[in-house]
This record gives C-alpha cells, structure tokens and sequence, in this order.
C-alpha cells in the first residue's frame, strides 16, 4: 500500500471517530430515544458543544470528497513522492487537529489548521496534474 493509500485509510478510521465522538454528545443531549426519533427541532436541544462538534462533522464530510480526489489523481497519475506522502499525511494531521480545534473553540487556529489541510489537498492535486 502506498502511503497515500494508507492516510485515505487512516482519514477513513478519523472519521469514523469524529462521528462517533458527535453522536456521543448529540445522544449525552437528547438521550437514546431522541437520537433514534426524527430530530426535529433539534438545534434548540443541543449544548453549544454538541452543535460545534456536528458542524466540525459536516465540515469533514465536505473535505474529505476533494482530498479523496486529490490521491486518486496523484496514484492514478503515478505521481506517488515523498512530497505527496507527506501532503496526504499532513491533510490527515490537520483533520485530527481540526475538530477538537473546532469543538474547544480554537480562534483563529481552527481556521489556520483548516487552511493547512487544503493547502495540502491543493497541493496534491497540482502535483497529480503537473
């Protein structure tokens, strides 16, 4: 396994955890019954925390699309370096800062860890097309 292969992997096994920590405080909010009920009206429930968390969540999953992309460019390209070894495994380091940056309200570093972890994407990405 390339070690780009093996940070999607490790980004896949980080996300995972994200949403299981989220769905920990969403459940630690509304209990069982509603987190298996529709959710409606459920930002009105929820803990100031507990809302952080999802929207790091959410935030994930808009990540995680383009830098899934930016590998498959890379291998597919047969572009694999040790630059874009390190690139993915520090998109991977920035997402595990990025939620407890998110979640302990970390300003500006939230946003200045979000930054690296794209400026990693867009760099694989270049390198993939150059």
């Amino acid at each position: 396994m390339t070690p780009e292969l093996a940070a999607l992997s490790a980004l896949g096994f980080l996300h995972f955890v994200t949403i299981f920590v989220a769905q920990r405080f969403l459940t630690r909010d509304i209990g069982r019954e509603g987190n298996m009920g529709t959710r409606e009206n459920l930002e009105a429930q929820l803990l100031p925390l507990t809302l952080r968390l999802r929207r790091a969540t959410a935030n994930f999953v808009e990540n995680i699309g383009p830098f899934t992309l930016a590998i498959l460019v890379v291998i597919l390209a047969d572009k694999t370096s040790t630059l874009t070894a390190a690139l993915a495994w520090g998109f991977v380091a920035a997402r595990a800062l990025y939620v407890p940056a998110y979640a302990l309200e970390w300003v500006p570093g939230r946003s200045l860890i979000w930054l690296a972890g794209a400026l990693c994407t867009l760099g694989l990405l270049i390198v993939g097309v150059i």
